[in-house]
């Protein structure tokens, strides 16, 4: 889709969405039942090194981003306003959500935060205005060799792994997340695409008459 076209409509779409992937990755810091893959290493990255989960979220971010160039990916406005709206938004709500206590709220936390988390990604990945850092890393290296699927694995199986080794949660939430999310993505973005304008149909000139 050429990037002018729609695009109020998609701007708004891809920020909405950003800001609602944010919101969920707190909900789920919050549960303390297990975090999104990603998000084990952020937490134990800023676990170790003092900075809030926000701003490693988006230093990581941009190194990923730098893994683009090999790959001769190109990033768009989402890809760029993925890296800085959701890790302002994480610390935003990381201040405002509460801590629950009772363990039926932090399921609350955690179930409510993975079904926002897909809703969200149906949002910004339907504006059709770039993937997120990760997701083209993945979808880069699959273009050159092995598989999405094989990748994917790899890569959140190590940053887990990392990520837990510093400190990060890992947990039943973890498991969750990662047997719904794709579903959930999958059930929203079919709803949530940007389809492109319908061309129109020129007017047919009526005949004369005499």
């Amino acid at each position: 889709m050429p990037l002018r076209e729609r695009l109020p409509r998609r701007l708004c779409q891809l920020y909405a969405g950003l800001v609602g992937y944010g919101v969920s990755i707190s909900l789920m810091l919050r549960a303390h039942l297990g975090n999104q893959p990603w998000d084990v290493l952020h937490q134990g990255v800023a676990h170790r090194t003092g900075l809030s989960v926000g701003t490693v979220l988006i230093i990581v971010g941009a190194l990923v981003l730098v893994c683009w160039i090999p790959l001769r990916q190109r990033p768009g406005i989402g890809t760029v306003s993925n890296i800085v709206v959701i890790g302002l938004v994480v610390d935003v709500a990381n201040r405002m959500l509460p801590e629950p206590s009772h363990l039926a709220l932090r399921w609350a936390f955690m179930i409510g935060g993975i079904v926002l988390c897909g809703f969200a990604s149906g949002l910004y990945i339907g504006a059709n205005l770039g993937p997120g850092p990760r997701d083209g890393l993945m979808t880069g290296l699959a273009a050159r060799s092995w598989s999405l699927r094989g990748w994917r694995t790899v890569l959140e199986v190590g940053v887990v792994a990392t990520g837990a080794l510093l400190g990060g949660t890992v947990g039943l939430g973890t498991v969750l997340y990662a047997l719904a999310i794709g579903p959930l993505a999958q059930f929203f973005l079919p709803m949530l695409t940007v389809a492109p304008a319908a061309p129109r149909t020129p007017a047919i000139p009526e005949p004369a008459t005499c």
